[in-house]
């Protein structure tokens, strides 16, 4: 095993076993290197690659911190990871919104405040006759992070948040290309909202479902078009 790839590992099993939990600081190199049986350089390596991933925060002249180690951090990597990849996968990031979201809307409809429904609500409410694409866009993402969010499941939520980078352009094309595409997209909304207000996690998780399917469907008729617009 790599030296670097050693400490990281050693490090994740204090971090494991409790011996490091949240908010810990971590103790000063010389003193953890000599205790792990490390380098200060390879422990030095290992502290940069977990800082990136939000393992460690490294604070000059304070010294290094474990991370709250809160889901939203750890998988906030993920949207990194999705930036990378080319719009020909673009399918492959709407087949898992497909089975992630619904599940989240399900939850929602169960486990979501009456108040942060009505703040949806209210956000919904703002797509007036004559709303630019660019608002419609910006409200959809919220209104998708806020239903994830509401669904109780601080994981789930990260995950779909993660994933809305590329879907999102794909929305953005179909509502410049696709006749009445911003219509369904309020109709759609609205009867998901409609669903999680009344408590029917089975209709809201069908009405999720048609409205992601929906946009997975479009795309696949156009791939060829829309890759070449999107890319």
């Amino acid at each position: 095993m790599p030296v670097t790839d050693e400490a990281i590992e050693k490090i994740k099993a204090m971090i494991v076993s409790g011996e490091l939990r949240p908010g810990s600081k971590l103790p000063k190199e010389v003193d953890l290197a000599e205790r792990l049986g490390l380098s200060r350089n390879s422990l030095r390596e290992a502290v940069k690659a977990l800082s990136l991933i939000r393992v460690l925060d490294v604070r000059q002249g304070d010294g290094t911190y474990v991370t709250s180690l809160e889901p939203h951090l750890l998988l906030d990597a993920l949207g990194f990871v999705v930036d990378f990849h080319q719009d020909d996968t673009v399918l492959e990031f709407l087949e898992v919104r497909r089975i992630l979201e619904p599940a989240a809307a399900a939850l929602a409809a169960r486990t979501m405040s009456d108040e942060d429904i009505a703040a949806l609500d209210e956000l919904l409410s703002r797509l007036t006759g004559d709303v630019s694409l660019e608002e419609l866009i910006d409200n959809d993402l919220e209104f998708h992070r806020r239903l994830a969010a509401g669904s109780g499941n601080k994981v789930l939520g990260s995950l779909i948040d993660g994933l809305s980078g590329p879907t999102a352009r794909a929305r953005i094309w179909r509502g410049l290309t696709e006749e009445g595409a911003v219509e369904h997209t309020r109709q759609q909304h609205r009867a998901i909202l409609d669903a999680v207000a009344a408590r029917r996690p089975d209709a809201a998780q069908a009405w999720m479902t048609i409205h992601i399917g929906g946009v997975e469907q479009w795309l696949r008729g156009t791939v060829g078009e829309a890759g070449s617009v999107l890319g």
